[in-house]
């Protein structure tokens, strides 16, 4: 996969919102198996929402909310195709950069327990238990700005 110009941006569009979501259905409904009264919830109205692009077409999702004083990072997905790109990275960072633009120094988010290595590469460190969430094993983890 050629990788030119990877690009993130908050979702401004209605155009947008439905690209990631998309893309939020393909990693998470389809791939695995998440039902989809699950995956889009009642809190993504409240939600900032991030479209990635590779080359100018949509490749990668996630959502950011505040609560309880921390920055909440959610529903993380990159397609397929274009995984292993450093496209998932890119995102965390715009994500991340964004909470400390708006004042958030501690960031939370559920990571699946097969992406616990990537996040804590990014300086994310488990805090929690295994859990399921929609049937996957989940922990959570934190990260200080």
């Amino acid at each position: 996969m050629n990788v030119n110009t990877i690009e993130v941006n908050i979702v401004s569009t209605d155009k947008q919102l439905e690209e990631a979501f998309s893309i939020r259905r393909k990693v998470f409904v389809e791939e695995q198996q998440v039902p989809e009264e699950e995956e889009i919830d009642d809190l993504e109205s409240e939600a900032t929402h991030f479209l990635l692009t590779i080359n100018e077409k949509p490749a990668g999702a996630g959502r950011f909310r505040v609560v309880d004083g921390f920055g909440k990072i959610e529903r993380i997905c990159i397609l397929k195709d274009y995984r292993g790109t450093g496209a998932g990275k890119v995102l965390m960072e715009s994500i991340q950069d964004f909470a400390a633009e708006n004042e958030l120094n501690k960031l939370k988010l559920n990571a699946q327990t097969h992406a616990i290595p990537f996040y804590g590469k990014l300086g994310y460190e488990v805090v929690s238990e295994e859990f399921l969430d929609a049937g996957i094993p989940h922990k959570t983890m934190m990260k200080q700005l």
